[in-house]
């Protein structure tokens, strides 16, 4: 009888240390979850991840075939291209820079169910072969950009259905302009019909003589390329010019045209004035799209 007792006593004191399911099961039920949900983020994260280096491995090695499966069929960007627009002009940048090269860096992911975000900093690098009608000198585009891709979950595997270029700086620059500071400044969004200004600057020696002008370009295709009027630099090597956004809710792009030229002796009467440098300098500008679709009357303020 007393070893039952004490058997009995031992019992009820272990079982005093085992957890009671009422008040820890749905503890250990939500770690577990939370575990798995942990898991299950970083291997969609990775999948994500490698969306965005095999598209740059399909870039880089210009797989147009390889680089139009990661897009859905209906994809479309902010500038209305779609999916067959959009693949025909990468391979027309592939046919004019045979050497482009890409390069792209993840600044944030965001995953909702089977919904994707991914911002990215990007640039690309090419070299041209000279233009002898033009100028005798090896050119050089580069390229840098803020985008923004959205994917969707296809079966297991995530697809870009849309993007967004927020920020976008091309510049193409022949013989001496290659080493020279130029920019070409405009806002990166403006509404639509609203004013905005375009500033070109410059670094040089006094001495060379710059003429330059800025347009800019709707995005359009085929594409219109905009008027080009030239004006001799100003001496604080600034030339500005203040645009009116379309109203047709189109993105545009700010064109700069820049050309340096110097002066040598040729002999003791003559001077040889050559074009020893060329750039020509592109910034998107996105534009705020006009809803038509808004009445709004404001009412008379009330006297006081």
């Amino acid at each position: 009888m007393k070893r039952l007792l004490l058997t009995t006593i031992i019992l009820t004191t272990a079982l005093s240390f085992i957890p009671q399911a009422p008040a820890h099961a749905g503890f250990w039920a939500d770690y577990k979850a939370k575990i798995e949900y942990k898991k299950d983020l970083r291997n969609e994260q990775k999948k994500l991840e490698n969306v965005i280096n095999t598209q740059l491995k399909y870039s880089n090695s210009h797989n147009l075939d390889g680089l139009s499966t990661l897009y859905t069929a209906d994809f479309m960007n902010n500038d209305g291209y779609n999916k067959k627009l959009y693949m025909s002009l990468v391979q027309d940048t592939w046919d004019t820079y045979s050497d482009i090269t890409y390069d792209a860096v993840i600044e944030e992911m965001e995953i909702d169910n089977n919904f994707a975000t991914i911002t990215t900093r990007e640039t690309a690098v090419a070299t041209v072969t000279s233009n002898e009608d033009v100028i005798e000198a090896t050119g050089e585009l580069y390229s840098r950009g803020k985008c923004i891709y959205y994917l969707t979950k296809v079966g297991e595997d995530w697809k870009i259905r849309a993007e967004q270029i927020l920020e976008e700086k091309t510049s193409l620059k022949y013989g001496d302009a290659r080493y020279t500071d130029i920019d070409l400044i405009s806002p990166n969004q403006v509404p639509a019909g609203s004013e905005y200004s375009a500033s070109l600057k410059l670094d040089l020696p006094k001495e060379d003589i710059v003429i330059a002008s800025i347009g800019k370009e709707r995005m359009v295709y085929p594409q219109v390329k905009c008027e080009e009027v030239f004006r001799k630099l100003p001496e604080d090597q600034v030339l500005e010019r203040v645009f009116r956004a379309n109203t047709d809710n189109l993105n545009e792009y700010t064109v700069a045209s820049v050309g340096i030229t110097k002066a040598e002796p040729a002999s003791d009467t003559t001077v040889r004035v050559y074009m020893s440098g060329l750039a020509i300098l592109m910034t998107r500008v996105n534009i705020i799209p006009q809803n038509n679709f808004i009445k709004f009357e404001e009412k008379d303020a009330e006297k006081i």
